[in-house]
């Protein structure tokens, strides 16, 4: 028992410097960047980034290359701006089409914000509350006193109804894939039944068609040996009237007419 009490409270201290530990892993000027990155990004980098990602500015700042929005921002007169060209204009779009699904975002509707050290950035998360739905603003800065943009995004929060929606579209989604692949497996499947006969109905074919060229070159070869019959007919037709009027002494063959031709028996 006594050995049971000493290592819970073994184990009591561990956690308890481990806790300390972490406490004091964030120094005095890791927490005032913390502190001045969540209230630069409540008060002037969010309401930026909703303003500036109206349609038409949008277009506007889309016209400047990166590094002359650079300049613009931290050559202003106000509150110089630090940020990374190509990270704002891709926060701008972010923002852009996130509004689209929250609705519209007011002053008011910035909520609390959290800040974390990441190396060499600070990850600040910002609550927002938009008409429709609510969403998380995102903001990555440098951990310097610049606070340079490094990226931005505004991400709406799923409720549970929408999760709800999703899954059971990918669902049903999944299944109709699932049994649409396999009706056509079965199709598939069915449809071997229907190869012989449609070979069998190809070799038919095949064979009518032997038929019938076979038929047709016999035609041909009939049709060949009773012409060249009647020709020889012919040329001893004309061999036997040039025969008679030789022996009756005409000079042509002109009125002779050949009724039959019989072979002489001897």
């Amino acid at each position: 028992m006594k050995k049971l009490l000493a290592l819970i409270c073994m184990i009591t201290c561990i956690l308890g410097l481990t806790g300390c530990g972490s406490e004091a892993d964030v120094s005095a000027r890791d927490q005032m960047l913390m502190d001045d990155a969540m209230a630069f990004s409540k008060s002037y980098l969010i309401p930026m980034c909703v303003a500036n990602s109206q349609d038409a500015l949008l277009e506007q700042v889309e016209a400047f290359t990166y590094e002359e929005i650079e300049f613009f921002y931290e050559s202003s007169d106000e509150l110089p701006v630090y940020l990374d060209g190509y990270a704002f204009v891709s926060a701008l779009n972010s923002f852009n089409s996130a509004i689209d699904v929250i609705g519209a975002v007011t002053t008011e509707s910035i909520g609390d914000a959290t800040a974390t050290i990441d190396g060499d950035q600070i990850i600040v998360q910002v609550q927002i509350k938009g008409e429709k739905k609510d969403a998380i603003a995102e903001l990555i800065l440098s951990k310097d006193s610049f606070l340079k943009l490094e990226s931005a995004a505004l991400n709406p929060v799923e409720s549970m109804g929408d999760l709800m929606k999703k899954a059971a579209l990918n669902t049903l989604i999944g299944m109709g894939t699932v049994f649409g692949v396999l009706i056509l497996i079965i199709f598939v499947i069915s449809a071997f039944g229907l190869i012989p006969k449609v070979q069998k109905w190809f070799d038919e074919r095949k064979e009518k068609k032997v038929e019938t060229t076979g038929i047709d070159n016999a035609v041909a070869q009939i049709e060949q040996q009773e012409s060249e019959e009647l020709a020889d007919d012919l040329e001893l037709v004309a061999v036997i009237a040039a025969a008679v009027a030789a022996y009756e002494g005409s000079a042509s063959t002109d009125g002779f007419v050949v009724r039959s031709i019989r072979k002489a028996r001897r």
